[in-house]
């Protein structure tokens, strides 16, 4: 039997969701498989399960399970065979006729409680994602050093050597690069990743290196104070003006005795339908210098430059919670999502930075942050925002 996470609507979560009660929905169920193998049996004492997904960053979840011990003397969570670090796991949430990946990775880290109640007895395990294989040795090592290469080719030789594969083609990143690395592989990739402003994330087992990825499809839409289609219980935006707008570097002149200024803004595709920015404001251009320490190359200095603008522009952020019941889909971070029911100003596209989901006997949360870099409403028009993407 499923480990099921129902909505309850006498919880009072949330005065939206008295909106709700005229809803069909199929129940959340949060599905574990160790070693391949579904858990079934420990579903019972299962009593959180939380996983923190970044686009940015390696994947991590947490299991909290009730423990007994046995007539045998044995206990039946931390004596089963399948918890114990290394272990394959795989988490995903069911609606109904539907399975959608939350997490893949490895156990981590296995911990047991003791208290002087024996009833009180824990077991928490804490699992990362497929980062973990490329976690485990610091390679001390200069890359480029016979030929100099991409970030591309150097992510490509990784990845080789540990024999994972990339989700989608890695991006080329920085040309001529002559690093020395003295880190795990993955901390070193999460270096270049942010010297790139590239997103670095796995999903089911996969790497994704590269840019943002602002061209996907948009997830199943955030609503708002929509009647029985809300599904968000909260969305908290924050528009700070104090972001710069372009990123100045220097170059060397031709002469080699001087240093020539250049200016670069961002490049990401929009989102929205105008570009924020404070030029309204009449006040001038608002740029940020950047220091040319660590580079090799004029063509770094640009590179490193519009890495800093296309970071700078996503300058309006938000945060939030859904009910993982009424979205009926696993929101994940390194795609759009269209939030609706915010206004004409902050209503649209999004990108989605970080989601945690949460399973426990009070249902399915999904917090999450999202960035975008305009203004206007530029969500598409849709007779039914859920029903035309389930």
């Amino acid at each position: 039997m499923d480990w099921a996470c129902y909505f309850d609507p006498n919880k009072n979560i949330n005065m939206l969701l008295d909106l709700l009660d005229d809803l069909i929905r199929e129940p959340a169920a949060c599905l574990v498989r160790i070693g391949g193998m579904e858990i079934t049996e420990l579903y019972p004492n299962l009593v959180e399960i939380s996983c923190a997904l970044d686009r940015q960053n390696s994947a991590e979840a947490t299991l909290i399970f009730e423990t007994r011990r046995l007539e045998d003397g044995s206990w039946n969570v931390h004596d089963d065979d399948r918890i114990r670090p290394w272990s394959s796991i795989s988490i995903s949430a069911n609606f109904g006729s539907r399975e959608e990946a939350i997490f893949d990775g490895f156990i981590r880290q296995v911990k047991v409680e003791f208290p002087e109640e024996k009833g009180g007895s824990s077991v928490t395990v804490t699992c990362q994602d497929t980062s973990i294989l490329i976690d485990r040795t610091q390679r001390t090592y200069r890359w480029g050093d016979e030929v100099p290469l991409t970030d591309g080719q150097i992510a490509t030789q990784i990845m080789a050597e540990a024999g994972l594969t990339f989700l989608e083609s890695p991006g080329e990143g920085f040309s001529d690069l002559v690093v020395n690395q003295n880190e795990t592989d993955i901390k070193f990739l999460k270096k270049r990743a942010e010297e790139n402003n590239y997103d670095l994330f796995f999903r089911e087992g996969r790497l994704y290196f590269g840019p943002l990825r602002f061209d996907r499809s948009p997830q199943a839409t955030i609503l708002l104070y929509s009647g029985s289609d809300t599904n968000a219980i909260r969305f908290d935006l924050d528009d700070d003006g104090h972001q710069p707008e372009a990123v100045i570097y220097e170059i060397a002149s031709e002469s080699g005795d001087e240093t020539q200024e250049q200016r670069v803004v961002s490049d990401l595709p929009q989102f929205g339908t105008s570009v924020a920015t404070s030029e309204s404001a009449g006040l001038g251009e608002f740029a940020w210098r950047l220091g040319r320490e660590g580079l090799n190359s004029d063509s770094q200095a640009e590179q490193r430059a519009q890495a800093a603008a296309n970071e700078q522009a996503l300058r309006l952020k938000a945060t939030g919670e859904l009910d993982g019941v009424l979205y009926g889909h696993v929101l994940l971070p390194g795609d759009p999502v269209f939030v609706d029911g915010v206004g004409e100003r902050y209503g649209g596209r999004w990108y989605v930075n970080k989601v945690d989901h949460k399973f426990d006997m009070n249902g399915y949360r999904q917090s999450f942050e999202v960035a975008r870099n305009g203004y206007g409403d530029d969500l598409e028009v849709v007779s039914n925002p859920i029903s035309g993407l389930l």
